[in-house]
């Protein structure tokens, strides 16, 4: 079987993150993030450059699920995809890009915190197997349905 691989993007929630709902009736979560950039200096060491902003974005289930669990400052790590489209400025068109992020967490490298596995049901059985597979199925979908496949 083939290994599926996605973009990934990793940094820190640069705003406080937004709710809102699209024409469809969707939740979307929209959070301006920040990505650090370093030097690797001839020493060996590293020299801590600008950090870059860019804008993320998350739809339905994730976008919920991410707006009760991130706030201004946290880490981050999110796979999907960059979108790219065109907006009209000052009467003229603009290139724009934001990440779609179709799973997003805390960059445990960065980020202290507890795992609640309470509400699984037993760990390896069918049954939570099933509902894991059925869900991953209806994001990708509704991921595809977004970015036009």
């Amino acid at each position: 079987m083939t290994l599926h691989t996605q973009q990934s993007l990793s940094g820190f929630m640069a705003s406080d993150p937004q709710q809102s709902v699209t024409e469809n009736g969707d939740t979307r979560f929209y959070v301006r993030v920040g990505q650090p950039h370093f030097r690797h200096e001839y020493s060996g060491s590293f020299t801590a450059l600008e950090p870059t902003f860019h804008d993320l974005v998350a739809y339905r289930a994730t976008a919920e699920w991410a707006l009760t669990r991130f706030a201004k400052g946290d880490s981050f790590v999110a796979e999907g995809y960059v979108r790219t489209f065109q907006v009209q400025r000052d009467g003229g068109v603009i290139q724009r890009e934001e990440f779609v992020a179709k799973k997003i967490g805390h960059d445990l490298a960065r980020t202290n915190y507890q795992v609640d596995r309470a509400y699984r049901s037993a760990p390896g059985s069918e049954q939570d197997a099933a509902t894991t597979m059925t869900a991953i199925a209806h994001e990708t979908e509704a991921a595809h349905a977004d970015s036009g496949w």
